[in-house]
């Protein structure tokens, strides 16, 4: 629900319109968060919950980093980024946004693993699962570093990761997804098509609104690399298979993904995206095929 939180053209209307939509499709789990406009994201997830009684939805937001810095890094002292008091704060905060009672799963915004051992931020989420606020603790995890939470894992504490996983960054495979199948960890995919890498529909004079994050995100050199191997992924693809259907099927056929968060703004969207939940898989060559574009790399930006 990032794109809904006040990305240029979003429209309060169509947002509902799509949630909407996305229910009666049976969509079941919601991600916002609130530095998506400051809680606006929240706000319009909290009227779906209200409209939409008679369906069990689960509504899954985060906790922003009180230096207001993304990535976190391991130089930042927990007590800068998330303080108990903040934690607690920014709850509630959620909590009011929702309207509801209890948040279904609570997440830090970012992370390091430099912070795993204080237990200053597991006091803090133990005591908001024992006071009912919240019903799990996750972690969003920094892009392109997906074992950089390992350690929190080992805590017990951590419920679920959200981390980026898509038909270019594989890298979660090699060490995350096992460990999160053998400790019961659920998986969130985020970034499915890699900011629209993965659609197939960037070209070189690709330019977005000022403020737009893609701007920071497509540099050129990153844009070049990401429209030549998206022009190399495509012949890959099954016969009559869009890029993004590929993308998304992709990752929900790994085992350890428990759900998927592609942005739906428009329900034409949520009609697209939502359609590839049919259970149909790729065979074994298929997905060879696909693996070979694995992309290891490093940008700074979150």
């Amino acid at each position: 629900m990032w794109g809904m939180g006040g990305w240029t053209g979003s429209d309060d209307e169509e947002s509902s319109r799509s949630l909407d939509r996305a229910v009666e499709l049976g969509c079941t789990f919601f991600d916002t968060a609130w530095a998506y406009g400051e809680g606006h994201s929240e706000q319009l997830l909290g009227e779906l919950l209200k409209r939409r009684r008679d369906r069990r939805l689960y509504a899954a937001t985060k906790i922003p980093p009180k230096n207001g810095k993304w990535p976190a890094r391991a130089e930042y002292p927990l007590r800068d980024v998330f303080p108990p008091d903040h934690i607690r704060a920014y709850t509630e905060r959620s909590l009011r946004n929702l309207d509801v009672q209890t948040i279904d799963l609570q997440q830090f915004h970012v992370w390091t693993d430099a912070w795993a051992e204080d237990d200053s931020w597991q006091k803090a989420v133990s005591s908001l699962k024992e006071q009912r606020l919240v019903r799990a603790v996750g972690i969003s995890i920094n892009r392109w570093q997906p074992d950089n939470v390992l350690k929190a894992l080992a805590t017990g504490l951590v419920d679920a990761v959200q981390v980026v996983y898509n038909i270019f960054d594989q890298q979660a495979e090699d060490l995350l997804f096992p460990e999160c199948e053998r400790r019961g960890i659920a998986v969130i995919a985020r970034v499915p098509f890699d900011e629209g890498g993965l659609t197939g529909t960037l070209t070189m004079d690709s330019t977005w609104p000022a403020g737009d994050f893609r701007n920071i995100y497509f540099q050129t050199e990153n844009l070049r690399n990401t429209i030549e191997r998206a022009d190399r992924l495509r012949p890959d693809l099954p016969p009559g298979m869009t890029m993004p259907e590929a993308a998304l099927r992709f990752i929900l056929q790994h085992p350890a993904v428990s759900t998927v968060i592609p942005g739906m703004r428009k329900p034409h969207h949520v009609d697209t995206n939502i359609g590839v939940s049919d259970g149909r898989r790729f065979s074994n060559e298929e997905m060879a095929r696909l693996r070979r574009h694995r992309w290891d790399r490093w940008i700074d930006i979150p």
